[in-house]
């Protein structure tokens, strides 16, 4: 992780963009004080949720379990175009 002023990031910001494309996070200063981060996107999806939780090690609460199996049953395979018999 890298620190930089504001200022820094003003003046350079395309090379910002650059090591946040290549995995940095950057984190931004004003005033001595961290204000903002600048890291890549990542995407997170329903399924991605369900990987993440069935990996985990601790074991969930009945009610947050119950919770995210609900969510979960209400993700919908890929059935292709939605707009098909409209």
């Amino acid at each position: 992780m890298r620190t930089m002023t504001a200022t820094t990031i003003s003046r350079g910001f395309a090379a910002a963009l650059d090591a946040v494309e290549h995995g940095d996070v950057i984190t931004i200063t004003r005033g001595g004080h961290p204000v903002a981060e600048l890291r890549p996107v990542t995407t997170a999806t329903g399924r991605s949720l369900a990987r993440a939780l069935d990996a985990a090690d601790a074991a969930l609460d009945e009610a947050f379990e119950s919770d995210v199996h609900a969510a979960t049953d209400l993700l919908t395979p890929d059935e292709g175009d939605p707009w098909r018999d409209a």
